[in-house]
C-alpha cells in the first residue's frame, strides 16, 4: 500500500460528530424488539436502506463470501431473506446452512450482527415473496427461495469516539 493511500485512509472520518446514546442495561430483553427500535431510529435519521445487510456464507471448502441483501422480515421463523437456490449464495447455503448478517448504519455508528443456522421456508412462502417483489411480472420463479436465519448470536454495536465501543450481545442462553 502506498504511503499516500494509507494517509488518505487514516484521515477519513469514522463516524459523525454526534452519535446516539445507548445504554445496554436499559435495552429491551428481546433482540428483535431492540433491532426494530434501532431500525426505526435509523429511518428517522435518514439512513438510506437500513434494511440492507451483508450476508456472509461459506462454500463446501469453508471459503467465505459475502454480498448485500435486503431483510424481508423478522418473525417466529427467524430473520428472513431470499435469493435464487441456484445462485452462489443459494448453493453455499445448501452445502453449509449457516450464515451471518451484518447491518451497518454509519450515520449512527451502529452495527447489528446476527449469526446462526439457516432454514429454507416453504415453496408457498417463497412464491408469495417472489410475487410481492417490486416489479413482479406475475410469473413464477421456482428457483426463488425464502430463508430464515435462526440466531444463535446477536450483537448490537455502538461506536464511541473514545474507541471504547459498546457491545450488547445475546447468546444461546438469551435466545433460548
Amino acid at each position: 500500500m502506498s504511503e499516500s493511500f494509507r494517509q488518505l485512509l487514516r484521515a477519513l472520518p469514522d463516524f459523525p460528530e454526534v452519535l446516539p446514546d445507548f445504554e445496554p442495561a436499559a435495552a429491551p430483553a428481546d433482540p428483535a424488539e431492540l433491532f426494530r427500535l434501532w431500525f426505526d431510529q435509523a429511518l428517522a435519521a435518514g439512513v438510506p436502506q437500513p434494511n440492507a445487510f451483508s450476508l456472509a456464507t461459506v462454500d463446501a471448502d469453508g471459503r467465505p463470501s459475502s454480498r448485500m441483501l435486503i431483510l424481508k422480515d423478522i418473525d417466529h421463523a427467524g430473520w428472513l431473506f431470499a435469493t435464487s437456490r441456484t445462485s452462489r449464495k443459494g448453493r453455499e447455503l445448501s452445502a453449509n446452512p449457516h450464515a451471518a448478517l451484518n447491518f451497518f448504519w454509519q450515520q449512527q455508528g451502529r452495527q447489528v450482527r446476527v449469526a446462526g443456522s439457516v432454514a429454507e421456508l416453504s415453496a408457498e412462502a417463497s412464491a408469495a415473496d417472489w410475487q410481492a417483489r417490486p416489479g413482479a411480472d406475475g410469473g413464477d420463479n421456482p428457483d426463488w427461495q425464502l430463508y430464515a436465519l435462526q440466531p444463535r448470536e446477536i450483537e448490537f454495536w455502538q461506536a464511541r469516539h473514545s474507541r471504547r465501543h459498546l457491545r450488547h450481545r445475546f447468546g444461546p442462553a438469551e435466545l433460548g
